[in-house]
């Protein structure tokens, strides 16, 4: 993704419109939820994979849809159209199926995979512009070289890449199962060629499917050249089929990122036991212990320490802040500059000022903390009445004792001081004292009598 930093990327020759295929019924997953909406780093894959290609500026997007089309029409709104295929005859006919999205439409067509989430911006540019190199290939094909060609389908092709022919695993021969450069599905094609390639492609082979990959083969025996560009990163082009390739997945892009901060400056102790989420932010100097997982949203500043053992989501940490160990942040916390959250303290929606301190055992929910606060062991902000969430302010440099309850909505005064055990109900003004406890009663030698008591009862009931 293009920061501000980043000049953007030059913007392409032609118009582009994208199409994704995603009408599988993802049997594999076992699971109701849609095969391209499970995440990765907290991301829908399909987001993934749309997010990458945002960068060429589509003019068009259409995801071909069957099996749980509900599901991707909710989550993607406007920012596609859904073609539906039903039934589900091959991906040439899936392709078909977006025609009329894209009627009118004059430019380049590239054609992605929703289980197919990790291919980068630059690939997708690569293909195009291979689509536009001066022998005008009419298909141009992302091919990859696995570890282990399985039964991907294989290209064919001259040492110039230009294509000779491609075929199915079930519809090869011996001698061309040993060919190792494999077809990934994607494609870049001309919309001017697109549809007219498809209504040629028969259903003849071992599937009775209409088969994508043929508008190659007719394209090379109408004599129209085609090509294959190869990316050097077979993981790039991995598809995702099942829960054990959606853990493989995680874990090859948490590996990733996991060396990319470190590369950036973050000191990961124990790096395979730390999980970032697509979009978490670490400065330099920043610190993170074992067994810490971010979900979406964080934001960490330089100068950081995360101990061991902390969730945090939704989150923004500025310069020299500390958390946990054990420590939750839900989305909406905010720590400023300096202040520190302790072991076994959780945070939603709330503001801790600079130098503040919740060293234990504390909730601040709905709050906002002034800056050089003090937060005692088992202070509670009393949020929630069941019905509306309710905010409590507490001021700079204010001390709230241990074990408090603060019954929103409140306002605690700068320099105030609660004492430790009370339930605040009412505002406490600055540099006030609020103590709020019952009369402590003292009975000397009531213990004792009681305990001899009992001693006796329970020695009688023995005999």
């Amino acid at each position: 993704m293009t920061s501000a930093s980043t000049p953007a990327p030059a913007p392409l020759g032609a118009p582009l419109a994208i199409i994704v295929l995603a009408a599988g019924k993802g049997t594999r997953m076992k699971s109701d939820l849609h095969k391209v909406l499970h995440p990765v780093a907290g991301r829908p894959m399909l987001e993934h994979l749309l997010a990458n290609a945002k960068d060429l500026a589509p003019e068009r997007q259409v995801v071909v849809a069957g099996h749980g089309r509900e599901q991707l029409e909710k989550a993607l709104g406007t920012r596609a159209t859904i073609a539906v295929q039903d039934p589900q005859l091959g991906t040439g006919h899936a392709v078909q199926q977006a025609e009329g999205a894209l009627a009118g439409f004059a430019g380049d067509v590239l054609i992605l995979y929703g289980d197919v989430p990790f291919v980068r911006a630059e690939t997708m540019r690569a293909m195009i512009e291979r689509l536009h190199g001066p022998d005008a290939p009419a298909v141009v094909v992302l091919g990859f070289v696995p570890q282990d060609p399985l039964q991907y389908g294989r290209v064919l092709a001259h040492d110039d890449g230009r294509i000779a022919m491609m075929v199915e695993y079930k519809d090869a021969t011996e001698e061309q199962r040993a060919c190792t450069l494999c077809n990934s599905g994607l494609m870049a094609v001309k919309s001017a060629d697109l549809f007219e390639l498809l209504a040629k492609v028969g259903n003849d082979n071992a599937n009775g499917e209409y088969y994508l990959v043929d508008i190659v083969n007719i394209a090379t025996l109408e004599g129209r050249p085609c090509a294959v560009i190869v990316t050097d990163d077979a993981d790039e082009v991995g598809g995702i089929n099942s829960r054990a390739e959606l853990a493989e997945a995680e874990g090859r892009w948490q590996q990733k990122r996991r060396v990319r901060a470190m590369d950036e400056g973050a000191t990961l102790v124990a790096p395979e036991t730390v999980f970032f989420a697509w979009d978490t932010r670490l400065g330099r100097d920043v610190t993170v212990e074992p067994n810490v997982v971010f979900g979406p949203g964080v934001t960490v500043a330089d100068n950081v320490v995360i101990h061991a053992f902390s969730h945090l989501e939704g989150a923004t940490l500025e310069s020299g802040v500390s958390i946990g160990p054990y420590a939750r942040l839900r989305p909406g916390a905010v720590l400023k500059a300096g202040s520190r959250i302790g072991n076994f303290v959780e945070m939603k929606n709330a503001v801790l000022g600079e130098g503040a301190k919740a060293n234990h055992l504390t909730y601040l929910g709905d709050a906002e903390v002034g800056a050089g606060a003090n937060i005692g062991a088992g202070t509670i902000t009393c949020n929630y009445d069941g019905y509306f969430k309710h905010k409590t302010v507490i001021g700079e440099r204010a001390f709230v004792g241990s074990n408090s309850a603060l019954v929103a909505p409140v306002r605690i005064g700068a320099d105030a001081i609660v004492a430790a055990g009370s339930a605040v109900t009412r505002d406490v003004a600055d540099g006030e004292l609020r103590l709020v406890r019952g009369e402590q009663l003292v009975k000397p030698g009531w213990a004792d009598r009681f305990h001899d008591a009992m001693k006796k009862k329970k020695a009688e009931k023995a005999d």
